[in-house]
């Protein structure tokens, strides 16, 4: 009888764990097939608009680096070179959205999609949905200063002088974190930080550009549920590449 109660007993947890285990998965799953969703289409458009040899389109190589960093398969960042290369294929366009979720909380959302009407549609309802209001241009991007960003491994480097060198260049700030070095600077910087970095064969791990709030707000965490859930509803979209808040 105890033998059948612990084996009961094992089955019981057992099942719980791989219940748990399973739904990590899921969610990890799902994060890494929207974070592969994002960058193919990135690489897609600036593909596009700058030719898809990595060599003379740099934020062509910043993407593909991503791509890498993301563990992304040669083969999802080969398709998507191949998408940019068919004339045929319909083009993804990126459009801004202004907006503020409940209480005041400013939103910037970028988006890339093949059917505008479709997007716009969509990301009105979000706000709708979540008694927030979708802005016109404008309304809210003055509220972020645009930011690119580097992050790299630092070893065998002198890190101060490196520093002194990339302020010439025009970064804001060079921190560390752990065993790697980010970089921030105005967005219109990008080219020429990453052309340095690259002269100096330092082994770019990954690069982005984030719109930063100049001032955040804090709520209390029934009124933050609320904004969350708007977010939340909004990254879920396929079309959605980034959302951005002065949500403290």
């Amino acid at each position: 009888m105890r033998f059948y109660l612990i084996h009961i007993l094992t089955n019981l947890k057992m099942g719980r764990a791989f219940e748990f285990r399973k739904s990590r998965k899921i969610k990890r799953w799902s994060s890494m097939a929207k974070t592969f969703t994002k960058i193919v289409k990135e690489i897609t458009i600036c593909a596009k608009e700058g030719g898809i040899d990595p060599k003379t389109n740099s934020k062509l190589r910043a993407l593909i680096q991503n791509a890498k960093s993301a563990n992304m398969p040669k083969e999802n960042i080969n398709r998507a070179l191949k998408k940019a290369d068919d004339s045929n294929l319909v083009s993804f366009k990126k459009i801004l959205f202004e907006g503020y979720a409940p209480h005041g909380i400013a939103l910037l959302i970028e988006a890339a999609t093949d059917n505008n009407n479709r997007t716009v549609a969509n990301i009105r309802s979000y706000f709708n949905k979540c008694g927030g209001s979708l802005g016109i241009s404008g309304s809210v991007e003055y509220m972020f200063d645009h930011k690119c960003n580097f992050k790299f491994n630092p070893e065998g480097l002198d890190l101060d002088e490196l520093e002194l060198e990339l302020i010439d260049c025009g970064i804001d700030e060079l921190f560390k974190i752990g065993d790697e070095i980010y970089i921030y600077a105005p967005f219109d910087k990008f080219g020429i930080i990453q052309q340095n970095l690259e002269n100096k064969h330092i082994s770019i791990i990954s690069s982005d550009f984030e719109r930063i709030p100049i001032n955040t707000l804090e709520l209390n965490e029934l009124k933050r549920i609320e904004v969350d859930k708007l977010i939340e509803l909004i990254e879920e979209d396929n079309d959605v590449l980034n959302v951005f808040t002065n949500l403290k």
